[in-house]
């Protein structure tokens, strides 16, 4: 990277914060990715605090990747798009924040998703990653599915999936249900032997934590396990639901892009007429929030002038 870009010159953050993690990408005024990073959980609806902890450190660990030592915090203009902030008081609560940057412009993680996914074009997502949601945009008319949080909503998710195989295997020790290879793979998973073990592993932690049972979840399900099987399904079905709904949002139909981290994996899962309606992303959301920040900050300065 060349450290001797004019300080004068703008850069520009994009931020993509979810139950998992917060990325962050740096980028010079031209939209050139300069360096990333990637830090903790970055949803304020499980804790604000942690939450902006992350945007800082991740923004931080970028701007020292890319060796431009004449900068600081308070020269970058940061988009920032969040799981959580749906919710209007969330939203309120961040957005009181006291940042360290030269601006910072607050939206939605689906609203960056859509937007890089789509590079700004009319076009829906559905996201399966930690949480679930689906989300239209069509001019600036946007439209959601889901995105309820964990453990009321959010189905599909890699939370979802974790707490249903959770309460699967706990119903296996009590005898009134059968998940045998689940309750194994659980049990070496965390490395332990009863049931209240397993219980104080996974009692009062963040979704994330169950999040990460997903992927043993969908492999159970590929080594045909029943009930890993009836799980996984059962996500794939409302994922399937969601894509319709969204594709159906707008003549012609919609472009849908599927996105998160488990995406891939339910790729075969999916009906065939939801496979047909899916196309790729064109882009990450940290682009996304990117093109959202230098949106709203010539608005800014069109303001301001």
């Amino acid at each position: 990277m060349d450290s001797s870009q004019c300080k004068n010159t703008p850069l520009y953050v994009g931020i993509d914060g979810g139950g998992t993690k917060c990325c962050a990408s740096l980028y010079d005024v031209n939209g050139t990715l300069l360096a990333s990073a990637i830090t903790g959980p970055a949803n304020p609806l499980h804790g604000l605090e942690r939450t902006l902890e992350s945007i800082v450190s991740a923004t931080s660990q970028a701007l020292a990747n890319s060796g431009l030592s004449q900068y600081q915090l308070s020269d970058l203009v940061v988009g920032a798009g969040l799981a959580g902030v749906n919710l209007p008081s969330l939203y309120a609560e961040v957005e009181a924040w006291e940042h360290p940057f030269a601006h910072f412009y607050l939206t939605t993680d689906l609203h960056i998703a859509c937007l890089g996914a789509h590079q700004q074009k009319d076009g829906a997502i559905v996201i399966c990653g930690t949480g679930s949601c689906g989300y239209a945009l069509v001019g600036q008319q946007s439209h959601r599915l889901g995105g309820h949080g964990f453990p009321y909503g959010d189905k599909g998710s890699g939370a979802w999936i974790g707490m249903e195989a959770f309460k699967r295997v706990l119903l296996h020790f009590d005898g009134v249900g059968s998940a045998p290879k689940l309750a194994e793979a659980l049990l070496l998973h965390f490395d332990v032997s009863n049931d209240l073990a397993l219980v104080e592993c996974l009692a009062k932690q963040p979704s994330s934590e169950y999040a990460k049972l997903a992927n043993l979840v969908f492999d159970c399900a590929e080594a045909k396990d029943p009930v890993a099987i009836e799980i996984i399904t059962e996500g794939a079905v409302y994922l399937n639901q969601l894509i319709e709904q969204l594709s159906a949002h707008s003549e012609p139909q919609l472009p849908v892009s599927i996105l998160g981290g488990l995406a891939r994996r339910y790729q075969a899962w999916l009906s065939a007429s939801a496979k047909q309606r899916l196309v790729p992303a064109r882009g990450e959301p940290q682009l996304g929030a990117l093109l959202y920040a230098q949106s709203q900050h010539q608005m800014f300065q069109g303001m301001a002038s």
